[in-house]
């Protein structure tokens, strides 16, 4: 069973994909916002061509823990999501997976203009992977 994880922002969604055991998160894309229909459909997409099963989307949380105003914009998208892709979609604290991502691709000594390119699917890939050990130690 994959998993999907999706990283939102304002302009662009990092979507990652889990292996077929949900062991291990894979950066895929970062897909280029415009309007709902145009990105649900690349994301209906990718779920029917990695045979997604379940959805995680990154729900930003200051640092105290609470709730703002991205977090509930991110509840919104996954509400919507779930009713379009028919999966189950749950949401994932993604405190500091951006900053994480960027401090991998620095120290791969990435550059500047790669590092714009794909630093999205590498949050995405850090959510979910942080999703994937957290269920694993549930089993475990």
């Amino acid at each position: 069973m994959r998993i999907m994880g999706l990283d939102l922002g304002d302009k662009t969604i990092g979507v990652a994909v889990s292996d077929p055991l949900g062991w291990t998160a894979q950066a895929v894309e970062v897909i280029r916002r415009s309007h709902w229909e145009e990105d649900i459909t690349r994301l209906r997409e990718l779920a029917a061509a990695y045979g997604v099963r379940e959805v995680v989307v990154g729900q930003p949380r200051n640092m105290d823990g609470t709730f703002g105003p991205r977090a509930q914009a991110a509840a919104d998208f996954a509400g919507r999501l779930a009713v379009e892709l028919g999966l189950p979609v749950r949401l994932w604290d993604e405190r500091l997976t951006t900053v994480a991502a960027e401090r991998t691709l620095l120290e791969a000594d990435m550059s500047r203009a790669r590092r714009r390119k794909v630093i999205d699917k590498m949050a995405a890939a850090l959510l979910l992977q942080g999703y994937l050990d957290a269920i694993a130690t549930k089993k475990g």
